[in-house]
């Protein structure tokens, strides 16, 4: 299945600023830089507002800069091409039309020309990561214009383990790659640029978090470090 990617264009849909890391961020590196892939992270929402109890981007104007500055520190650590970014309002997608989400991810797709799409798990706790998997799925329709034969879904460090116990939407991984020391490296150091995402152990987040999710995940897949995924959809 690795194998499959290779050379390919993928375009990495997220919620936030720093889901690219969280989510994908070792398996981009390797990709991008091992099996001359070309990928594209598209950043949905702003990510940072629902920190107030109305949402006020005057408010946060200069946080929000200083995100956007982040987001090219990042890019520039995995090695993204490109990164889209735009404005839908933190932790309230479910406030705007899933079409105009919808809308957004068909212009992306149509610009880029990808082949392969990784985007959240539908299961997530975090509303936002929940109607962007909804919005990739229903841009993608297996029509028989559409290009995109692969949809992947990965897990997001404190949006996708926090869901309740017995909820029937967890994440059930099927698809792992192992990763390197270095891309794992990439991934915690591009992570480490978000300064208002960042946090300390024990929190999901920490450097020290990803580190050991990346090793049970190895372990589960027989290797030093993986990532993992469950894959929606494969068209051969």
């Amino acid at each position: 299945m690795l194998e499959s990617l290779r050379n390919k264009r993928i375009l990495v849909f997220v919620a936030h600023p720093d889901d690219e890391l969280l989510g994908v961020g070792a398996t981009m590196h390797k990709l991008i830089h091992e099996y001359g892939c070309k990928v594209r992270a598209v950043i949905l929402g702003e990510g940072i507002t629902s920190r107030s109890d109305n949402r006020d981007t005057e408010k946060w104007s200069e946080e929000l800069k200083i995100h956007r500055d982040n987001i090219e520190s990042a890019r520039s650590v995995i090695g993204y091409a490109s990164v889209g970014v735009y404005d839908f309002p933190d932790n309230r997608f479910d406030t705007v039309a899933l079409l105009d989400i919808i809308k957004v991810v068909e212009k992306e797709k149509m610009d880029f020309q990808p082949e392969v799409i990784f985007t959240h798990h539908l299961g997530d706790v975090n509303i936002d990561h929940q109607k962007t998997f909804e919005a990739v799925l229903t841009a993608i329709r297996p029509l028989k214009e559409e290009n995109v034969h692969t949809l992947i879904s990965f897990e997001t460090p404190s949006g996708t383990e926090w869901r309740a116990a017995t909820d029937p939407k967890h994440f059930i991984p099927n698809f792992f790659i192992e990763v390197s020391e270095s891309n794992l490296q990439a991934k915690i150091k591009g992570m480490e640029s978000y300064e208002f995402e960042k946090r300390k152990y024990p929190h999901p987040r920490s450097p020290e978090a990803l580190k050991i999710q990346a090793q049970r995940w190895g372990i589960v897949a027989g290797k030093e470090f993986a990532e993992a995924f469950s894959i929606v959809r494969v068209i051969n």
